[in-house]
């Protein structure tokens, strides 16, 4: 129908050019942003899936650093316990040493110097190693350290993800022992200590059992810092895909994006070549009035 108050193909392709309009800048916007999803209309389902597999994998970003931090912390302790062994094994050769018939006096006195002063070092490993300013060991005698407690580690990023160790029965025990075997331990100065000149034989069964003290702990502590070291790798592997999965629902496809843009850019082109030529049909109806 012509009409001069109406014109329906004018109209049309006002409403086409509109619609291409909207296409052709979403396109735009998602290739000059490089996602897909640039607002809550765009994708509504996408997005709130999208945003909690963020908020999961950033958790987990900061619990691969935890499991990480955890580990050098519980080799610094490892490290300090070898040391300890290492002294142990030293002391327990002097009061071998010592317990023999062939060791005068004079040599139990001067080997006694050397106990005394592993002891004192023995009494300094326990008490003063620290990781990150704080106290990590304790020595049993009134100062305490990080392993002197039940200690929980957060090995993920909801709140059930948590790993518990609990050294304190170890370290209570080691500090006994280490106590039992030398008393210049108990009291982290030198003091007329008699182990080596008096009870040399009885000495060394207390060493031994200091030893075996110290290997407990430092076994269970290789056992949890393997178990981080593994957390560590699962949580890299599910983090990877996490983000893989987060990049396929807010992800640009170029490909097909470009396509698009391409497709609206042509679709605007001819819309408005229809445009202008509706608008010529108005001139038709002022033909029949001629």
């Amino acid at each position: 129908m012509l009409s001069l108050h109406t014109n329906n193909a004018a109209l049309s392709a006002q409403s086409s050019i509109s619609k291409t309009q909207g296409t052709l800048s979403t396109s735009m916007t998602r290739l000059s942003t490089g996602y897909r999803i640039n607002s809550a209309m765009d994708d509504a389902a996408g997005l709130q899936i999208a945003t909690r597999l963020k908020a999961q994998t950033s958790g987990m970003t900061v619990a691969m650093s935890n499991t990480q931090n955890s580990t050098s912390m519980l080799q610094t302790a490892m490290g300090a316990f070898n040391e300890v062994t290492n002294m142990l094994v030293r002391m327990k050769d002097l009061a071998t040493q010592a317990a023999d018939a062939s060791s005068s006096a004079n040599d139990k006195t001067a080997m006694q110097a050397e106990y005394n002063a592993l002891g004192q070092e023995l009494y300094n490993v326990m008490t003063n190693t620290t990781f990150g300013g704080t106290k990590l060991l304790g020595n049993g005698t009134g100062t305490t350290g990080t392993l002197s407690a039940a200690m929980t580690f957060q090995i993920g990023a909801d709140a059930s993800e948590k790993m518990s160790v609990d050294l304190t029965g170890g370290m209570g025990t080691l500090s006994t022992a280490l106590g039992a075997a030398t008393t210049n331990f108990s009291s982290g100065a030198s003091t007329g200590a008699t182990e080596l000149t008096a009870a040399a034989n009885a000495t060394i069964t207390k060493l031994a059992t200091a030893i075996d003290n110290v290997s407990t702990v430092n076994s269970a502590l290789g056992a949890a810092a393997n178990r981080l070291d593994h957390i560590n790798n699962n949580l890299a592997n599910i983090s990877s895909n996490t983000k893989a999965a987060t990049g396929r629902i807010m992800d640009t496809d170029f490909a097909t994006e470009s396509s698009s843009m391409t497709a609206s850019q042509m679709l605007l082109q001819a819309g408005t070549a229809m445009l202008k030529q509706s608008n010529s049909m108005s001139s038709m109806v002022m033909s029949l009035l001629q």
